[in-house]
């Protein structure tokens, strides 16, 4: 049976973290230029890397060999948590690298820095998404077709973006104000570029492991695979695609290993196999082998995160708005500096995670705002990470200092040239009025001099004529 015939399930993964920041503070600025709690983020990936990465990973390449070419996936690791694989785990590096040799597994193309630079700027957004492209070149071995962004932030124009970077598919969520009476279980595609195909979350699917698996007072408890296959196959009369995109941290972090979330994936692939219609494929094999039903309209940015899936969890209040603002006002000076560690640092900066951590909103899944959060409140978290972007503009204006400010130096310097030659020229004309002037008082005063000389003489004469007679 040919593969177009088939359904198919594609099951994505997300993997990050990002560079926690240390506690900074407005008195460090200008003396104290490392931003980071090292210990907290080699602690943290050590720990997920344990509980999570390392058995998961292990699990993955067990089923894959088992199931012969049947069973395959779709993962994203950020450019930031393949930095913190070398500093702190390099065998979680090497465990996705053999996953990736299987040829069973796809590396989706993200930005580098799983930034929030697509609802701001186009230039700097490709730059980010070339720079990881390399990323995932270099230290996996493959290269890339489909794309997810960060958060699964999606709109029409950014897919747009992504269709003419050429990439088959993008990866977003199922959100119901886009959809309305559409179903998640189909291929859509960009309603501007149609070339690119949009695959949609099936989130109740995809929470039924991530939020709910542990959950004993869901009326569901306990998840089993048969009956997570049973409702897949009720979805089949009318669905074609079922898309299931998780945290990797589902499994063994978020549902420690007690709960049986590993023993629910090492049966799911067998499961859907046997008892569903459905077949495994990876997002770039889904968009060549399947139809897109219909454009999707997309027309402000949506994500996977909170009850309206927008993107109000970064970006929904005054202080992440002027937090962004000030960061995204630093491109261009930091795309002119060459120093490798303001590079590393605007990297790490952009992390969606300091915004996060600024979220004012909660809601049912507020937990998950509050997940890996060092700070106690938003405010709390707002305040660090300004005085950490402060001391940084401070290092970047070092390098490049600010243009207009220059100009106006510029313009100064040139005025008081100008006043200054005035001076000069002003100095040396009353000098020689000064000298002229002397010139004539002492012409006048020697004119003088002679008259009375003369008078003197003609006196003298006249007293000598008289005295004669």
């Amino acid at each position: 049976m040919s593969v177009t015939n088939k359904k198919a399930i594609c099951l994505y993964f997300q993997v990050h973290q990002p560079f926690r920041l240390k506690r900074y503070r407005f008195f460090d600025l200008g003396h104290d230029h490392y931003y980071y709690d090292d210990f907290s983020n080699e602690s943290i990936m050590r720990k997920v890397a344990e509980k999570c990465y390392i058995p998961a990973n292990n699990l993955i390449l067990d089923l894959i060999h088992k199931n012969k070419g049947k069973f395959k996936v779709a993962f994203s690791l950020t450019g930031l948590v393949i930095n913190q694989f070398r500093l702190y785990a390099p065998e979680v590096l090497e465990s996705f690298r053999q996953l990736a040799e299987t040829g069973m597994v796809e590396f989706l193309a993200e930005t580098e820095s799983h930034s929030l630079v697509s609802i701001r700027m186009r230039s700097e957004f490709e730059h980010q998404v070339n720079a990881h492209r390399e990323m995932v070149k270099e230290f996996l071995g493959v290269d890339t077709a489909s794309f997810r962004n960060t958060e699964l932030i999606y709109s029409d124009q950014i897919g747009s973006w992504v269709a003419e970077m050429g990439f088959k598919s993008m990866l977003t969520e199922g959100a119901k104000h886009v959809l309305g009476w559409k179903s998640p279980n189909f291929l859509y595609c960009n309603s501007i570029n149609p070339r690119l195909k949009v695959l949609l979350r099936n989130f109740v699917l995809s929470d039924d492991i991530a939020f709910r698996f542990s959950n004993r007072n869901w009326s569901e408890w306990p998840l089993t695979t048969d009956k997570y296959a049973a409702w897949l196959n009720k979805l089949a009369p009318k669905s074609e695609l079922i898309n299931i995109f998780l945290d990797y941290e589902t499994f063994g972090e978020h549902n420690n290993r007690e709960t049986g979330i590993f023993d629910f994936l090492s049966h799911l692939p067998g499961a859907i196999l046997r008892k569903t219609p459905y077949k495994f494929m990876t997002p770039t094999e889904v968009a060549d082998n399947l139809q897109p039903v219909s454009a999707i309209s997309v027309p402000s940015p949506i994500s996977w995160a909170d009850e309206e899936r927008d993107i109000t969890a970064w970006h929904g209040n005054e202080l992440q708005v002027a937090a962004l603002d000030k960061l995204y006002d630093l491109t261009d000076k930091v795309r002119k500096c060459e120093d490798k560690q303001i590079r590393k640092d605007w990297e790490y900066l952009q992390a969606s995670d300091h915004f996060y951590y600024m979220a004012t909103k909660f809601f049912s899944d507020g937990a998950v705002h509050a997940y890996f959060n060092p700070y106690e409140t938003p405010y709390d978290a707002f305040m660090n990470y300004m005085n950490v972007l402060s001391d940084f503009e401070i290092r970047v204006n070092r390098f490049i200092p600010d243009i207009q400010e220059q100009n106006e130096i510029s313009k100064l310097n040139s005025l008081i040239h100008e006043k200054e030659l005035i001076i000069e020229q002003q100095s040396a004309e009353l000098s020689e009025l000064k000298f002229t002037s002397g010139r004539k008082k002492k012409k006048s005063t020697n004119s003088a001099k002679k008259e009375g000389l003369t008078s003197k003489k003609t006196t003298i004469k006249r007293k000598s004529a008289r005295t004669s007679k």
